[in-house]
């Protein structure tokens, strides 16, 4: 990476219907990398068909996904940034009539109206997220970004629900076993140079942040991941687990032995000095999510003002249009309070 700046992986909805990669994908993730963006990564891209999580979803479960996938990574890399996929399986939170039939899940838990993967379509499922890996390398990107946060399904076999009694679940060394076999599996597949990176999220979605301490360690020292990227909604912010309440989650992250890892944190980072001050404390660089969607050239900003901070909200539908976005990402955005002028 050019610098220790990047952008967050971001639900955007303006993907083609098919999962192939749309204008509006290109231009905005295009302008992110020529904007000055360390590292460039895409939406969470599904890696089979029950897995899709949102209409305009990008896509990596198919060959017919690879040519539009390679003019992303092109253009990222050619915008001078490390073009990085992330891999997606939204599990629980798929939408029934997206996918045309019950979302699927590691178990029924509180909620009704989902189906349990049998032990092969676990197996199946692991091997869907490899053969997306091996499609993002063909297609020119640098590595992927498996998601195991945010509740998605390999966070729901992380989650303390998980009581399956096949291997896949119950104690936290059978329920952190699917993301590891990812991990394997893409590590086998894919070339040594190929970046590997693993999403967490600390706390929420019935996960145990002791746990997400021990795994976000384990991962880091095992040899077999590049970078962690650590989703803590906000970054200063004290866990909710009494047992950690005392010391905020960037701490608590920053503070673990990495190996030859790279830690990566996202979550309410909108100035320089919030930036120095996750470096100082144990990251290794920042990921961006509103900051990328106000300023497609962050980074460059801050080349020119050390101490840049994200504008104000709202903002006007025509300014976030000259910021690259297309009309389905801004339709997404008026969901979220006092982003979008009215």
């Amino acid at each position: 990476m050019r610098n220790r700046i990047g952008l967050s992986p971001l639900t955007n909805r303006q993907s083609n219907a098919d999962g192939t990669a749309s204008r509006d994908d290109l231009r905005w993730l295009t302008m992110r990398a020529e904007g000055g963006f360390g590292m460039v990564m895409t939406c969470g891209t599904f890696v089979n068909e029950e897995g899709r999580g949102f209409a305009g979803q990008l896509g990596a479960s198919h060959d017919r996904h690879i040519e539009g996938l390679s003019q992303l990574a092109g253009s990222i890399s050619a915008g001078g940034a490390l073009a990085i996929l992330q891999l997606q399986h939204a599990g629980r939170r798929s939408p029934s009539d997206l996918i045309g039939g019950p979302p699927v899940a590691p178990v029924l838990g509180a909620e009704s109206g989902v189906r349990v993967l049998s032990s092969d379509e676990v197996k199946r499922t692991i091997e869907a997220y490899v053969a997306a890996a091996r499609r993002a390398e063909s297609a020119g990107f640098d590595g992927v970004e498996i998601h195991s946060a945010h509740g998605y399904l390999a966070c729901e076999f992380l989650s303390l629900e998980n009581d399956r009694e096949d291997g896949w679940g119950g104690s936290f060394d059978d329920r952190r076993r699917f993301l590891d076999t990812i991990i394997e599996g893409v590590r086998a597949a894919t070339a040594q140079e190929f970046q590997v990176g693993v999403r967490l999220s600390p706390e929420r979605h019935n996960l145990d942040t002791g746990e997400a301490l021990v795994l976000a360690e384990t991962l880091m020292q095992s040899g077999k991941i590049d970078f962690l990227d650590m989703s803590l909604w906000d970054s200063f912010s004290s866990p909710a687990d009494p047992r950690f309440s005392d010391t905020p989650l960037i701490d608590l992250f920053g503070g673990l032995p990495k190996g030859e890892c790279r830690l990566g944190v996202a979550g309410k980072i909108e100035s320089s000095a919030d930036i120095g001050n996750c470096l100082e404390r144990g990251a290794d660089f920042v990921l961006l999510g509103r900051g990328g969607i106000l300023h497609h050239d962050w980074p460059r900003k801050l080349e020119l003002d050390e101490g840049f901070t994200n504008r104000s909200l709202p903002v006007s539908c025509d300014y976030l249009r000259s910021e690259g976005l297309g009309q389905a990402f801004i339709d997404y955005l008026r969901g979220f309070p006092g982003m979008i002028e009215e």
